[in-house]
């Protein structure tokens, strides 16, 4: 009887924690920086630097990173990192996370790629700023980069 009373109580607080206020607009990340860094013969390693902007009206605390690229459809590299920190209303910061790219992806972009450099490159990037209990913010952004030089037969 008493451990079920103490159930109860415990998903009565975590319910109130689901419930309380979140996020109103979705965060804003681009990247603004890439840096190579040590590598092994089978994949390549950046230091990717994201500018992470926060539209809401309540801070964001942030204990973890996770970032995936995509690009034609197809996942060329992704990064993990323990950093912590916040992103202040109203406010953005940079956060550094090290990404991996595997051989596997470059090979499969490189055929892809092998009929012709198109015009432009379709990408998304996306993860997640992952907070304390129920917090933090996931992100997901879609666009095209354009290619110089790259000729056009249309």
């Amino acid at each position: 009887m008493k451990l079920s009373k103490i159930l109860l109580a415990g998903l009565v607080v975590l319910a109130s924690a689901c419930v309380g206020p979140g996020l109103k607009e979705p965060i804003n990340v681009d990247v603004v920086g890439l840096e190579p860094m040590r590598s092994d013969a089978m994949e390549a390693r950046f230091l990717v630097k994201l500018r992470v902007q926060n539209p809401n009206d309540q801070p964001i605390n942030f204990n973890g990173l996770y970032v995936e690229l995509d690009v034609r459809g197809s996942r060329v590299a992704s990064g993990v990192s323990n950093d912590s920190g916040d992103v202040p209303r109203f406010g953005e910061t940079i956060v550094e996370i090290p990404v991996t790219v595997p051989f596997t992806a470059l090979i499969r972009q490189a055929i892809g790629l092998s009929g012709g450099m198109p015009a432009a490159l379709d990408y998304e990037v996306k993860g997640r700023l992952s907070g304390p209990l129920f917090g933090g913010a996931s992100f997901s952004r879609k666009g095209e980069l354009a290619m110089p030089g790259a000729a056009s037969n249309r």
